[in-house]
């Protein structure tokens, strides 16, 4: 299994799917105690860091602003609530 370190240059998608495995895996019941720590520990990192790919996203989503009209008149940044 790959290391932190490779988790932090993983997209998204590609850290996603690895915690969806990990998930299966466990899920299944079929993985040893000390196997199932060690792969919980590598979900949760992969968590942490599909957490801060979405923020940095969020950060980077802008608003278009119109005037009555309907014309463009600006950006501001998306309220994500």
């Amino acid at each position: 299994m790959s290391t932190p370190d490779d988790i932090s240059a993983m997209t998204f998608e590609k850290a996603l799917a690895s915690l969806e495995e990990i998930v299966a895996r466990l899920e299944g019941g079929k993985v040893d105690l000390e196997e199932s720590i060690r792969i919980y520990e590598r979900g949760e990192a992969l968590r942490k860091h599909c957490e801060s790919k979405l923020r940095e996203a969020e950060a980077r989503i802008e608003k278009i602003t119109l005037d009555p009209k309907g014309n463009p008149t600006g950006r501001v940044p998306l309220d994500a609530e």
